[in-house]
């Protein structure tokens, strides 16, 4: 945890863009956006929290129990319940200090180095995939990926396909894992391959793990049809960090009652209780199902439109160079695919940041994928999601350098 990763550059270019006044346009981290009408609402809750001495009282003067506090277990609950039909109660809920917290506890209770002596891993059956899962074991290689199938599309765009016809899941899997949307790519798993993936855990009795981050009941910020989806083999990450609070450090996991009390467990051991500031903070949306309904019609749209433009934006950039963007169907990335660069990822990151502009070089979103592979150091991650006029000047510059790099 203390060797150099790309989670750990990634929070060190975060934290230097907040600690120095020299400007730089942060194009890197997952910060969300900056929505008025969002922010207004949480801005509200906080005065009447701070109005109520019971209440503050019992957010930041008590300890919650290892699942979280139990009035937001059942409102979550219920809310998951009545809204989307899932045969689930508070046992079936835990509250973690952020969702990166979450997967720490899940990649290491199911996979590694168990009790009777056999070996687990994690299988991650759609590469590239979250930075953030790559250093999360306790152990190392625990994790196994497999590549994607790239269908070229119009517009200088292109998908990542899930390849069913050259997939395996080897005897030491433990979980099976998928963000949705993904991240870095912004991809969206269809219902039938997401049902397709739980056959597969089904059939070796395994989860399979859903991060759901940027992803469906809430945030929302999907492009397209896409319903939640929930069993008795699945695992469900959500979080309330792109919903405008990455600060409250605020995930929830839903699953089956012996997994729940498992993270509860964990979390008493590493954290003696979760953050009880961000369920406060939303208890009252989660009550109403206003939590749905903010995440429709405030936040999807905020990223759609912005998503639009700045694609524009992108393509101009970049225009006739060998290069495409990954279909922005959720989140709130573009993933830009650099064909036959002479200069690797690492390298492009390196003069952006010399320009002032941040981005995520491409190679740090493939663990578990060892096999040689130069697409892996072709890609960079942009985040479209600040200040208008930063998205746009910083698009401007990634054009500028890419075209550099390929006149070398």
């Amino acid at each position: 945890m203390t060797g150099e990763s790309g989670t750990l550059q990634l929070m060190r270019d975060l934290g230097d863009a907040l600690a120095t006044d020299s400007p730089q346009i942060m194009l890197g981290g997952g910060n969300p956006g900056s929505i008025p009408a969002v922010q207004e609402l949480f801005r509200a809750r906080l005065q009447a929290l701070a109005h109520s001495p019971d209440e503050l009282n019992r957010t930041i003067g008590l300890y919650d129990g290892q699942r979280g506090d139990q009035r937001f277990l059942e409102s979550m609950a219920r809310l998951l319940r009545t809204h989307f039909g899932w045969p689930i109660g508070p046992e079936n809920i835990a509250i973690t200090n952020g969702s990166q917290s979450a997967f720490f506890f899940l990649f290491n209770l199911f996979a590694g180095t168990h009790a009777d002596g056999t070996v687990r891993r994690i299988l991650l059956p759609l590469a590239p995939e979250y930075i953030g899962y790559a250093d999360q074991g306790v152990e190392p290689n625990l994790f196994v990926a497999r590549k994607p199938r790239i269908e070229l599309l119009d517009d200088s765009l292109f998908k990542y396909r899930l390849d069913f016809e050259n997939f395996e899941v080897p005897d030491d899997i433990g979980a099976i894992c998928v963000s949705r949307p993904t991240n870095p790519t912004g991809n969206v798993l269809t219902e039938a391959e997401l049902e397709m993936l739980m056959a597969l855990a089904r059939e070796r009795d395994i989860p399979l793990l859903i991060d759901n981050a940027y992803g469906t009941p809430f945030p929302d910020i999907i492009f397209r049809d896409a319903k939640p989806v929930f069993s008795r083999h699945s695992i469900i990450c959500l979080s309330l960090s792109k919903l405008g609070l990455p600060g409250v450090r605020t995930g929830i996991v839903v699953g089956a009652p012996e997994v729940i009390e498992a993270v509860g467990a964990m979390n008493a051991i590493v954290s003696l209780a979760s953050n009880s500031l961000g369920p406060a903070l939303v208890s009252e949306l989660v009550d109403s199902g206003e939590i749905i309904n903010v995440s429709r019609t405030l936040i999807r749209p905020f990223y759609q439109q912005r998503a639009r433009v700045a694609l524009d934006w992108l393509r101009t950039a970049v225009a006739g160079l060998p290069c495409r963007i990954h279909k922005p169907e959720g989140a709130f990335f573009f993933w830009l695919w650099c064909k036959d660069i002479p200069v690797p990822s690492a390298e492009l990151y390196q003069r952006l940041k010399r320009r002032g502009v941040v981005v995520v070089a491409g190679h740090h979103f493939f663990p578990g994928l060892d096999e040689p592979w130069q697409h892996k150091y072709e890609c960079i991650r942009i985040n479209y999601s600040g200040p208008e006029a930063d998205v746009r000047a910083g698009l401007k510059i990634i054009g500028e350098e890419v075209r550099a790099a390929y006149s070398i």
